[in-house]
C-alpha cells in the first residue's frame, strides 16, 4: 500500500516533548507544503495535545519517508535535537497504519476510551491537507473510510454513552432533577476555571437567570458578563440562595460557607422548592448534611468524579465489539484499495495472454486450415483459452490474497517480473 504512520501519543511520549512538536494551523500548511515537495508523498497531519502523527502516502514502488526521516524532519521543524524526537516515535506501515487510523478516529487508542473529540479533529486535519493539495488518491480514499468507521463505532456499541468530564456529568445530574430550564435560576458562587467550564456546560440548557456573586466584586462581574448574568454583592448571598434553582458553588474557602442551620434558615422563604447544588471546591462549600434527596440534592467534586469513573467503567464493555467493527472495517478497506490497486495489473495480465495466445492460435490454425470441423475448431481454440485461464488462476489468485493482508505491491512487482510486463 505504501502508507505509513509516524508520530507520538501520550502512551510513549512526555507531555513536554508532545507540546514541542505540536503544530499549529499556520505551522501545519508549512509542514505539510514542505513535507509534500520534499519527499514526493501525499501527507496529513494530526496535532492534537494527546498526539502529533503523520500519514504518509506514495505511488506503488516507491515507499514514503521512513521514521529516521521524520524525526530530523520534525526536529529541524521545530529546532530540536533529533536524539530527543526519535526515540519516542513510533512507525507503522500498509495495514497496521490503516488499523491504527481507524481505532485513532473511533476513540479506542484515546485516554478516555469513547470521548466525542477525536473523529472531528481527525476529520478537520484531513480537510486541512486536502486544501493545501497534499492529499491523493490513498489519503482521500483512508480518511473518509477512517471516519466512517469511527461513525459504525459510535453508533452501535455503547462506546460513547455518558458524560466523562467532571463539568458534563454534573449537567447530567441536573437533568435528571428538572426537565425544563427556562424558568431556572442558576448561582455562581465563586469564579474558579472548574466552576467557569461547568457554568459554560449549564448554559446550553438557556436557563431564564444566571446569578454571579463572589467574595470580590471585581471576579463576579466579568463571570457575569462573560455569560449574560448578573453579578450580585456577596452579602446578598442569603437572597440569591433562595432564588436559585441549580447553585454552582467552586469558592477557595477554607471551611463551608453555607452551614446545615443557614441553608435551613432559608428553607421557609424557599418552600418545597427542589434545589441541586453542585459543590466542585476543594475544601467543600456546603455542609453535605444539606443533601435529603426530596428538595436538596448536593453533589461534590467526589461524587462526580465517582459517577466519571463509572461511566469510563460501563464503556469498557463496548471496547471488543467496537474494536471488531474497525477490524471489519479496516479489512474491508483494505481489500477494497487493493483490489482497486490491482485492477490494472490483472487486465494488463490477461491482455497479454490473450495476444499471445491468439498469436500461436492463429498460427497454428493457419497450418491446419482446411483439415478441421468448425465444431473440432471450436473445441481446439477452447482448449486454448482453458489453458490460458487454469495458467492465470495462480498469480490472480495469489494477487487477491496478497490483497487481503495489505502487502499487494510486493506481489503486483512479482506478476511483473514474471510475466515481463511493462
Amino acid at each position: 500500500m505504501n502508507l505509513v504512520t509516524i508520530g507520538c501519543s501520550f502512551r510513549d511520549a512526555p507531555i513536554e516533548l508532545r507540546e514541542r512538536v505540536a503544530f499549529s494551523d499556520s505551522a501545519t500548511e508549512k509542514a505539510l507544503r514542505e513535507l509534500a515537495a520534499r519527499y514526493g508523498c501525499e501527507v496529513v497531519i494530526i496535532s492534537t495535545c494527546n498526539r502529533v502523527e503523520l500519514y504518509l502516502a506514495k505511488p506503488d514502488g516507491e515507499r514514503p519517508p521512513d521514521k529516521e526521516l521524520i524525526a530530523e524532519f520534525l526536529a529541524a521543524f521545530h529546532q530540536l535535537p533529533s536524539a530527543t524526537v526519535q526515540p519516542h516515535l513510533y512507525e507503522l506501515a500498509d495495514a497496521e497504519a490503516v488499523r491504527h487510523l481507524f481505532r485513532v478516529t473511533a476513540s479506542l487508542d484515546s485516554l478516555i476510551v469513547g470521548e466525542g473529540q477525536i473523529a472531528g479533529q481527525v476529520r478537520k486535519s484531513f480537510e486541512a491537507s486536502r486544501q493545501f493539495g497534499t492529499t491523493g488518491p490513498m489519503l482521500n480514499a483512508l480518511f473518509p473510510h477512517a471516519v466512517r468507521a469511527a461513525k459504525r463505532a459510535r453508533t452501535e456499541t455503547g462506546i460513547s454513552t455518558g458524560h466523562v468530564s467532571v463539568s458534563s456529568v454534573a449537567v447530567d445530574y441536573v437533568r435528571q432533577v428538572f426537565d425544563r430550564f427556562d424558568d431556572k435560576t442558576i448561582l455562581v458562587i465563586g469564579a474558579g476555571k472548574m466552576g467557569q467550564l461547568t457554568l459554560k456546560h449549564l448554559r446550553e440548557l438557556q436557563p431564564r437567570q444566571i446569578l454571579v456573586t463572589n467574595r470580590s466584586p471585581e471576579k463576579a462581574i466579568p463571570v457575569a458578563q462573560g455569560c449574560g448574568g448578573q453579578a450580585v454583592p456577596w452579602e446578598h448571598l442569603d437572597d440569591a440562595l433562595v432564588q436559585a434553582d441549580i447553585v454552582l458553588s467552586t469558592t477557595g474557602a477554607p471551611e463551608p460557607i453555607v452551614t446545615r442551620r443557614r441553608f435551613d434558615a432559608l428553607s421557609a422563604k424557599r418552600g418545597r422548592k427542589p434545589v441541586v447544588i453542585l459543590d466542585i471546591a476543594v475544601p467543600r462549600d456546603f455542609d453535605p448534611r444539606i443533601h435529603d434527596g426530596e428538595t436538596a440534592f448536593v453533589f461534590n467534586i467526589d461524587d462526580l468524579k465517582r459517577i466519571r469513573e463509572q461511566t469510563i467503567h460501563q464503556r469498557q464493555k463496548h471496547i471488543a465489539p467496537a474494536e471488531a467493527i474497525v477490524e471489519h472495517e479496516r479489512k474491508k478497506f483494505v481489500e477494497d484499495w487493493t483490489r482497486r490497486r490491482n485492477g490494472p495489473i490483472i487486465a494488463r495480465l490477461t491482455q497479454d495472454c490473450d495476444a499471445k495466445r491468439k498469436a500461436v492460435l492463429d498460427q497454428l490454425l493457419g497450418k491446419l486450415n482446411g483439415k478441421l470441423t468448425d465444431a473440432e475448431r471450436a473445441y481446439v481454440e477452447g482448449a486454448f483459452r482453458l489453458f490460458q485461464n487454469q495458467l492465470l488462476h495462480g498469480p490472480i489468485d495469489a494477487l487477491r490474497e496478497a490483497s487481503k493482508e495489505g502487502s499487494s505491491a510486493t506481489m503486483i512487482d512479482a506478476v511483473r517480473k514474471l510475466f515481463r510486463l511493462e
